[in-house]
């Protein structure tokens, strides 16, 4: 079941360079909120996710 993109909270209240992510079952998906819909999506597994956030400093 996918849920709701949630904007990355780093982003502040511009909306410029921002992620956002949603579950997707067992996986997560990134895009890029400037693009909305038309965004690429990037698709992960939740160890690479959290792989990711540990990456970012999150």
């Amino acid at each position: 079941m996918k849920t709701q993109w949630r904007k990355s909270s780093r982003s502040g209240n511009s909306g410029a360079n921002c992620v956002e992510v949603r579950a997707n079952g067992s996986r997560f998906e990134v895009r890029d909120s400037k693009l909305g819909d038309g965004s690429p999506i990037f698709g992960m597994s939740a160890e690479s996710f959290v792989s990711l956030m540990r990456a970012a400093g999150r």
